[in-house]
């Protein structure tokens, strides 16, 4: 099934390489090129698409602003000139982050990630005490140890891994992430978070409270969190 997009940008010159790049994808569809966020953001209050070509410095509506209040169910390539943005462009799970100008293969590397899911960069290790993770660089990894993680968070086809020291974002997906972890000392409790239950200072009936941050307990994992919680309960 081909993925309709949009191509949001007011420069003209990378609306034409972008929708000649769109053009040679077999599995993407154009639905609309606009200049204007805000033109765009009424055309996504009628019509659906699946992806969002996204440039970031735009007047009235920024893109980040626009990606903030756009469904969560469309797909955002941030396309743009400035690389100081890349960071909360992952925060707001970007598929990716263009920098322009755009090569064609960086472009098809960006929208292939459209059709699969995230390899496992997480490797759990014989011993229970770490995993290594990895980093940029070919065959690159770093030894994590396991007491050190606070919890760790989806940006969408990466995670962040947060530990009191540093954060660790890698190329995969809280699935691959639970399934190196072990099962007694880590639990999901959101889509985009899992916690170590070593580190919860506190929870109520929608958060739990982590080295003073609060993270939202999803409805669908609520139940088995706190089966996991009564066993600990006195």
């Amino acid at each position: 099934m081909n993925l309709k997009c949009i191509i949001v940008d007011d420069e003209p010159p990378a609306t034409r390489i972008l929708e000649n790049y769109i053009d040679k994808i077999s599995f993407l569809e154009k639905a609309g090129v606009f200049n204007d966020a805000l033109k765009a953001l009424e055309f996504l209050n009628t019509q659906s698409v699946d992806v969002i070509f996204l440039d970031i410095q735009m007047p009235q509506l920024t893109g980040l602003q626009l990606s903030r209040i756009i469904s969560k169910d469309i797909k955002v390539i941030f396309t743009t000139a400035y690389p100081d943005f890349a960071l909360e462009g992952f925060e707001l799970n970007a598929v990716d982050y263009l920098l322009k100008p755009i090569a064609f293969e960086r472009f098809y590397q960006a929208v292939s990630k459209l059709k699969t899911e995230p390899k496992t960069e997480i490797i759990p290790n014989n011993s229970p005490d770490f995993i290594f993770i990895k980093t940029d660089g070919k065959n690159k990894f770093q030894k994590l140890f396991l007491d050190e993680i606070l919890y760790v968070e989806s940006l969408q086809n990466y995670v962040c891994i947060h530990t009191l020291k540093q954060q660790i974002i890698t190329h995969s997906s809280l699935k691959n992430v639970i399934e190196s972890l072990p099962e007694k000392d880590f639990v999901q409790i959101h889509k985009s978070y899992i916690i170590a239950l070593k580190q919860i200072e506190s929870t109520d009936s929608f958060s739990v409270f982590i080295n003073g941050k609060e993270l939202p307990i999803g409805a669908t994992f609520k139940d088995a969190f706190f089966e996991r919680i009564d066993q600990n309960k006195i």
